[in-house]
């Protein structure tokens, strides 16, 4: 899909509350402003059509720990890719798309006891889900950007799970996203929130592979 990385790059960063993405040759630069990740380069082709010498160029030049690459590329590919200091994550995300317009989107109803609480702040909305004792059980967040829209942190606690509690958020934020006039959802998933993504008519467009510099002594 032309634009898909794009669009989940400037919904993600209206999201996370990032400074605006800074376009390369080879993709984007955001710039995040946390310890744990300063940076993150955001490579924009996906699959086979990924460019080896342009993955080795961008991680040769970063020195400093707290840097991330995200390539759309199978972790066992772009790991023998990088260099010493790179730690990458073993499991492959997904890069992954709904369609929203022409669809009906129903948040549905939560168990008993179980509280939702739905609002928008800057451009984005979120979705809390508490337990009976108050606690967290579900929550979610969607950046509409115009034509597509970003889901983003999208976690069910482990004690919770099973009930449908994940379904509520997705079609909660689905239909904040469609009420905008979002076309297209677009989301990074993990392996563990495929299945959901996928009973809710997701579709994966190509693996993620995220890694972090740690350092050139990180082993």
């Amino acid at each position: 899909m032309d634009g898909i990385v794009q669009a989940w790059v400037e919904g993600w960063v209206v999201s996370r509350g990032a400074a605006p993405p800074q376009r390369e040759a080879w993709g984007f630069t955001v710039d995040v402003g946390q310890i744990a990740q300063v940076s993150r380069h955001v490579f924009d082709t996906l699959g086979d059509e990924v460019d080896e010498g342009a993955v080795r160029k961008v991680a040769d030049a970063v020195t400093g720990a707290g840097v991330w690459l995200k390539v759309f590329q199978d972790p066992e590919i772009v790991g023998k890719w990088l260099g010493e200091g790179w730690w990458v994550d073993p499991e492959p995300g997904y890069l992954m798309t709904v369609p929203l317009a022409g669809t009906r989107a129903e948040a549905g109803d939560v168990p008993d006891g179980y509280r939702t609480r739905v609002w928008s702040v800057g451009g984005v909305t979120r979705v809390l889900v508490a337990a009976p004792d108050g606690s967290l059980a579900a929550r979610g967040q969607v950046a509409p950007t115009g034509a597509s829209a970003v889901f983003d942190q999208i976690e069910t606690v482990t004690a919770h799970r099973r009930r449908g509690l994940g379904s509520v958020v997705m079609r909660t934020l689905q239909a904040a996203a469609t009420a905008t006039g979002a076309q297209t959802g677009v989301l990074a998933g993990t392996p563990a929130g495929r299945g959901l993504y996928e009973s809710l008519g997701w579709h994966a467009q190509a693996p993620l592979t995220s890694a972090k510099f740690t350092g050139p002594n990180a082993g």
